[in-house]
């Protein structure tokens, strides 16, 4: 199986589409360590102003995890254990499951100022692709070759909040919610490969 958020890669973020006439602008997200993956958790984040509309941001994001692409995926597609390691989930329900096709009720929490909370709900249709294993390495990132299990988890998101939301906020918001549900996924496949390598020693 293929998804959309999983290559065996360390290449730079794709540019493609109409973007590629350098119409974007690329925007400071977070700090330069988080952006850049200077610091030890290799985390790269980037905020990018989209097309013609000034509230529209593209946020680009990646982790390497040291686990095997299927370990990655199996923590991605176990659906209804989302909530049990990503803190922002409360419900991950599994609604319907089809080839290459999953519904799911999920209930996010956020806890605001003033001990207040809030909920958002929904229901999200995830469509799987084949996995595809392949390497396409920059020239800067060769010393990645010949880790066992390097795997880069990738995320993209585009949002365009309503014109009286202050978008600076909303992205700041969300580049830490990315951040942490990708270091959730890699902790949680990190721990699966570890599962499987006492497996195997036993």
């Amino acid at each position: 199986m293929r998804h959309p958020l999983l290559a065996n890669s360390a290449s730079n973020f794709p540019r493609d589409g109409p973007d590629d006439d350098g119409g974007d602008e690329v925007l400071a997200g977070l700090d330069s360590a988080s952006r850049n993956g200077e610091g030890e958790d290799r985390f790269e984040i980037e905020v990018e102003k989209v097309g013609e509309q000034k509230n529209r941001r593209r946020i680009q994001s990646r982790v390497r995890v040291n686990a095997e692409l299927e370990s990655v995926w199996s923590v991605l597609t176990d659906y209804e254990g989302l909530a049990d390691f990503i803190p922002s989930l409360a419900v991950s329900q599994l609604l319907d499951k089809k080839d290459k096709f999953a519904r799911l009720y999920q209930v996010g929490q956020q806890n605001l100022a003033l001990g207040l909370k809030f909920d958002a709900k929904g229901v999200l249709d995830c469509y799987e692709r084949d996995l595809q294993i392949g390497y396409d390495v920059d020239e800067d990132e060769k010393i990645l070759v010949g880790k066992e299990f390097q795997t880069t988890l990738s995320y993209v998101v585009e949002l365009v909040p309503k014109l009286w939301l202050p978008v600076r906020l909303i992205e700041g918001r969300l580049c830490r919610e990315v951040k942490t549900n990708l270091l959730c996924v890699r902790e949680e496949a990190q721990r699966i490969q570890r599962l499987k390598g006492e497996m195997l020693d036993i």
